[in-house]
């Protein structure tokens, strides 16, 4: 086993008020159709169980899931680390932040970081390619979560 890591971060002004931003990204059953590949959270407090659909990493078809401890600080910062239950071993995980700003009454600056960490079953030596298929799902994921967001915020471009 191998661990790889990948980060991303992006920034934009959503035109949108702050609070509808933090509802959407406060609710694990609305986060899945917003998400691409995050096929399910159960949430029990501060602690969500991310289950990811399969998403294929260099020839291996991973379907991750992972445990976060979710920090709310309502409206303007969320934190989320990688928390598995005691006793268990989950060979991935992500560790970020959403900070959320307004911008005027019905805009936001939405600034994201978020770093997924993974144990994969291949050499080391596989580092470049496994560290660009990671970023280029987390890039497609990225997207297409943006702009899931403004749409269902109606929010203008």
């Amino acid at each position: 086993m191998a661990r790889f890591s990948a980060t991303t971060e992006s920034e934009a002004v959503v035109q949108a008020p702050r609070e509808v931003i933090w509802q959407a990204l406060t609710d694990p059953e609305l986060l899945p159709r917003l998400t691409p590949f995050l096929e399910s959270i159960h949430a029990d407090g501060d602690t969500w169980c991310w289950q990811m659909t399969r998403i294929p990493v260099v020839g291996i078809d991973l379907v991750p899931a992972f445990t976060e401890r979710m920090v709310f600080d309502e409206p303007s910062r969320i934190d989320y680390h990688h928390a598995p239950p005691p006793g268990t071993r989950e060979r991935t995980g992500v560790d970020g932040w959403y900070v959320l700003t307004e911008q005027g009454p019905d805009a936001t600056h939405l600034a994201i970081s978020l770093t997924v960490t993974v144990d994969l079953p291949v050499s080391r030596l596989a580092s470049p390619a496994v560290t660009t298929a990671m970023r280029g799902v987390m890039a497609t994921m990225g997207k297409r979560f943006a702009a899931n967001l403004v749409q269902h915020v109606g929010a203008r471009g």
